[in-house]
């Protein structure tokens, strides 16, 4: 694959404040299921909603937000205009998902009956959780519940309003957003569960796509895997050395990967336990000048591609890699400073790094033709586990192929 191309780069519009050290920094960046728009945690108790894609005289070039008379084209031409969000709090955790449809006698004004609308939370530094309707910008509600800052969100990837919720209070909770009939400003009970667990803060959670499991990781050298269906702890996922900072599934939920502080990424099966593969940032020193820091390489998030056959990751040694799931040493790498979060775009293509400066930058990543072996291979394992896949009349070598032992 070519090496990551930067595309655009997007600043905070607004001044920085010094008198909050942690103020600038997006921890957070997320698109939206459909790819239609693109959430960054700017900043400055800011959060920016931007219609995807970016024009194209923002791909050409680095620049900064449009200027006023081009956002006033943009509304002659009825294209959805970006929103800032207001959110009183510095950001830390972002996640978007569809919000069931309002029922007949609902009075939402955000939501016309019957159509769903697509709605973005935000974990806040004092422990809430604010819910907003991305296409009016309105604040729906808050969940009240944390103790400490909210630091990552993540949907049920399967459209039910399931949110859970990962914090510096050390606990994970699941939240239920259904609607029921009325409309509600403050929430402090829409707690379906509280996860308990960790004994250091909690980073980052990442629900399975079939909605089975959830991973949570904290600043611990184990990550947990917990069920979403009785949301009991299934296993600690034991091999890393330091810190594991972030954790992604795989698209067909067959494979889970963790980023740590000893700058490793380790490919778990996550039904059985069994870590498959690691993945070592080893310095690149022809591509960069390098401190004698001892974690000039600690990790700070890991995701997976939409088709599941590559990975990015950022680490503090100033490179966003891409892997190949089959190899050991990244396919593809490209500089960049002071790197704190990835996310794929749902349609492949594009890869979106948040940074400590409060930047967003978006790159080119591989756009692959999946082969009909992975493609079936996905189909599979999305409705099959691998102690269903081992118990199938099928070769040794097969099996192997389809719990991803080889490629």
């Amino acid at each position: 694959p070519e090496e990551p191309v930067l595309l655009a780069e997007l600043k905070p519009g607004r001044p920085q404040r010094y008198d909050w050290k942690s103020s600038c920094e997006t921890w957070s960046v997320a698109f939206s299921p459909d790819g239609a728009w693109f959430a960054w945690s700017q900043g400055h108790c800011v959060v920016k909603l931007i219609p995807w894609p970016l024009e194209e005289a923002e791909l050409c070039k680095t620049s900064e937000r449009k200027s006023r008379g081009s956002k006033a084209e943009a509304r002659s031409r009825g294209v959805a205009k970006e929103k800032t969000l207001e959110c009183g709090q510095i950001v830390w955790g972002l996640a978007f998902s569809a919000w069931p449809a309002a029922e007949a006698g609902e009075t939402d004004p955000a939501c016309a009956p019957g159509l769903p609308c697509l709605i973005l939370a935000t974990g806040l530094n004092d422990g809430q959780i604010k819910v907003w309707e991305v296409q009016t910008g309105h604040l729906l509600f808050s969940l009240l519940g944390h103790q400490d800052v909210v630091r990552d969100l993540s949907f049920a990837p399967n459209g039910s309003p399931i949110l859970v919720s990962a914090s510096r209070d050390k606990t994970l909770r699941v939240w239920d957003l259904s609607r029921d009939g009325r409309s509600v400003q403050v929430v402090p009970g829409r707690q379906v569960q509280v996860l308990s667990g960790h004994v250091q803060w909690v980073y980052c959670c990442s629900i399975s796509p079939d909605c089975s499991m959830l991973c949570s990781a904290a600043g611990e050298k184990s990550a947990l895997l917990w069920s979403m269906r009785s949301y009991t702890l299934i296993r600690r996922l034991e091999g890393h050395q330091s810190s594991v900072v972030s954790c992604d599934f795989s698209p067909d939920s067959a494979l889970l990967v963790t980023a740590s502080y000893d700058a490793c990424v380790i490919m778990w099966d996550p039904y059985t336990g069994e870590q498959l593969r690691t993945l070592r940032h080893v310095p690149l020193h022809s591509a960069v000048d390098y401190s004698s820091e001892v974690h000039t390489s600690s990790l700070r998030s890991v995701c997976f591609s939409p088709e599941g056959l590559y990975l990015a990751t950022v680490a503090d040694d100033r490179l966003l890699r891409i892997w190949a799931l089959e190899l050991r040493s990244p396919v593809a790498f490209a500089p960049m400073t002071n790197g704190l979060c990835c996310m794929y775009f749902p349609h492949g293509g594009f890869i979106a790094t948040g940074t400590r400066d409060g930047h967003v930058q978006f790159w080119t990543a591989p756009r692959v033709l999946s082969s009909l072996k992975h493609l079936c291979r996905k189909a599979l394992r999305t409705f099959l586990t691998t102690y269903q896949v081992l118990a199938l009349p099928i070769p040794r070598k097969l099996k192997e192929f389809l719990t991803y032992r080889t490629f």
